[in-house]
């Protein structure tokens, strides 16, 4: 009997320990569609949907652009908290020269962190 209470205590803790944990890795995943091809760090990106993931310690992170299972692209960004949340979800470029777009930021509706590319200190 009390093996059987401590096994059933065991794994409860070991859930609720658990739980922030996965809570905290949600946090970093989102999805995005891309309207048109961008050029993100020296790649590009084509039009679609992507599953949008970063790891690394804020500031600086990396960020992955998976589609299909797939990661398209991995990349450095600056990671940005604002004071408010974003209304909606925003894919922010800039034309180039040369009718190029390229990927300057993505905010993510109600949240207040966005990415940030090509402003960090990983070389972009």
């Amino acid at each position: 009997m009390k093996t059987k209470y401590l096994l059933c205590l065991t794994v409860l803790s070991t859930v609720f320990l658990l739980f922030p944990l996965a809570a905290g890795a949600r946090e970093s995943l989102h999805s995005v569609h891309i309207d048109s091809a961008l050029q993100v760090g020296g790649s590009q990106l084509k039009l679609g949907n992507y599953r949008v993931e970063w790891q690394g310690a804020a500031p600086v992170v990396q960020v992955s652009f998976q589609q299909n299972g797939k990661t398209r692209l991995t990349v450095p960004a600056t990671l940005k908290t604002a004071d408010n949340e974003a209304m909606h979800d925003a894919v922010m470029t800039d034309k180039a020269s040369t009718d190029i777009l390229t990927l300057k930021e993505i905010d993510f509706g109600r949240q207040r962190e966005s990415l940030v590319f090509g402003q960090n200190s990983g070389g972009m």
